[in-house]
């Protein structure tokens, strides 16, 4: 076969040739000394130089600040010369055409000032017919004048014609004032005897008597009726026995309209009693809203908002029955509002789902439990996912809020403190304002298939061993895992 030839230039060992030659570092090292004590011997020339430098450099802005300053005034030189020149120019045409036309502009002259004396003459003219007319004017106002003074006479027994017809028609008002005021207190007289007569005789008991035909359509009936009963009273009093069923009944009579009296005055007392007991209990309920409206407005003040607590009543203060008195007694009507206001620009309004979001209503409904928990003393008190629909800056400013009312320490008595605060959620954020205070506890409900078949099976130390071991097995491995890499690489670097 064919014998073939490669040359291949063979490099300069790198990796294991020896160490730089001592000679040449001494050498290197004296080079590099000599060089800093020249540069230390430099250095005061070249600070200097620099310093020169600047000194020429800010010289040199300012000459050429004065060099454009005098290049400005030059170009403003020639300008104002050309100009000069230009009127000059001006100047000696206008002397030329002066010399040329001096008598036609005396003629264009003594024809302007005809004319203006003509306009004169005319506006002369014309302002004596203006002051005919002024005259006539005059005179036409001088009739107006008598004319006005006339009507002002007129004008002045209209006026008291005028009084006197309001004097009359104000007397008119009293009477009819007078008049509609007797009116009024007859028909209240008419109203009493009316509801006498009803009490008396009422209408539905005696509808059927009053149809009936032997009634008396007129006044002078009923004369001659009371008159016929009269007598029939007269004749019925020569018998023993009606006169003593008569006075039985009108002790009966008596006896009941007693007992009515002791009623009606029982009942205005019992009333009386119940006005008292309900001033002190509304009393106490005002006081009670106004300390929930203090600490519910402290507290979405918090949160960058506004709110407020009020009592409502239904009106009770202004609303009044037939008989006149104030209807305080509307207890199914009265409740709590709950204003908010989350918007700077808005205003307080009440709480309803029309107007809200949920977060916004989850918000104040939390602060308000948490208004009314300090009033009142329970055991515990639980609320289910209060936090969900909040953004996370509300959800972390309402739960420290819960941990502050939630923790507070207990009174001297048995019923001063602040019970047990069960908060249900899914979830919480990570780092909330609060959870490292020890009298916070946190349940874990574990569900599903993978669950612990029983409680015992729950060994928290057990949990801890198992992942001690898990760890020690994982460094195990990584250990013997870089052994055998290291092995591996020595074979290699052979």
């Amino acid at each position: 076969g064919e014998v073939g030839s490669d040359v291949q230039n063979i490099l300069a060992a790198k990796l294991l040739k020896p160490g730089s030659d001592p000679a040449l570092k001494d050498r290197l090292a004296d080079t590099i000394q000599k060089a800093d004590e020249l540069i230390a011997k430099l250095q005061p020339t070249v600070d200097e130089t620099k310093a020169v430098l600047e000194r020429m450099q800010i010289e040199g802005q300012s000459i050429a600040l004065q060099f454009k300053e005098a290049k400005r005034t030059k170009n403003d030189y020639n300008q104002y010369k050309m100009k000069l020149t230009n009127q000059r120019d001006k100047y000696a045409e206008a002397q030329e055409n002066a010399a040329k036309d001096n008598d036609r502009e005396k003629a264009r002259r003594v024809a302007k000032i005809k004319k203006l004396v003509e306009n004169s003459i005319s506006m002369s003219e014309n302002a004596a017919k203006v002051h005919g007319e002024i005259m006539k004017g005059t005179h036409s106002l001088t009739g107006v004048k008598m004319s006005e003074n006339d009507l002002s006479d007129s004008l002045r027994k209209l006026t008291d014609e005028l009084t006197e017809k309001q004097a009359e028609t104000a007397e008119l008002t009293q009477q009819y004032k007078a008049a509609d005021s007797e009116y009024n207190q007859r028909k209240d007289i008419l109203k009493k005897l009316l509801k006498e007569a009803e009490n008396i005789a009422p209408m539905e008991e005696w509808r059927e008597r009053l149809d009936q035909d032997d009634i008396p359509e007129n006044l002078e009936g009923v004369e001659d009726a009371l008159d016929e009963a009269e007598n029939k009273v007269n004749s019925i009093a020569e018998n023993p026995h009606v006169m003593r069923q008569y006075e039985e009944r009108k002790k009966e009579i008596a006896k009941l309209q007693e007992q009515l009296d002791e009623a009606g005055g029982e009942k205005d007392m019992k009333k009386q009693q119940l006005e008292q007991k309900l001033d002190r209990w509304e009393s106490s309920l005002i006081n009670i809203v106004q300390d929930v409206n203090k600490k519910f407005s402290a507290y979405m003040k918090e949160v960058g908002c506004a709110g407020e607590i009020r009592l409502f009543t239904a009106g009770a203060d202004t609303r009044r029955d037939d008989e006149g008195d104030n209807v305080r007694y509307n207890f199914k009507d009265w409740g709590v509002e709950i204003l908010v206001k989350f918007r700077e620009a808005s205003t307080l309004q009440v709480l309803s789902a029309q107007t809200h979001s949920g977060g916004e209503r989850s918000v104040s409904t939390i602060m308000y439990l948490m208004g009314l928990q300090n009033l009142m003393s329970s055991p515990f008190r639980c609320v289910d996912e209060i936090n969900q629909g909040l953004d996370e800056r509300n959800e972390r400013l309402v739960f420290k809020r819960i941990v502050e009312n939630s923790t507070l320490p207990a009174g001297s008595s048995n019923t001063d403190h602040c019970g047990q605060y069960f908060l249900i959620t899914p979830k919480l954020l990570p780092n909330l304002d609060g959870m490292e205070n020890e009298n916070i506890t946190v349940l874990f409900v574990f569900s599903g298939a993978h669950n612990f078949n029983s409680c015992l099976d729950w060994n928290v130390d057990k949990f801890i061993e198992d992942k001690k071991n898990f760890l020690s097995q994982d460094e195990e491995e990584d250990a013997s895992n870089g052994h055998s890499k290291g092995g591996r690489r020595k074979r290699k670097s052979r």
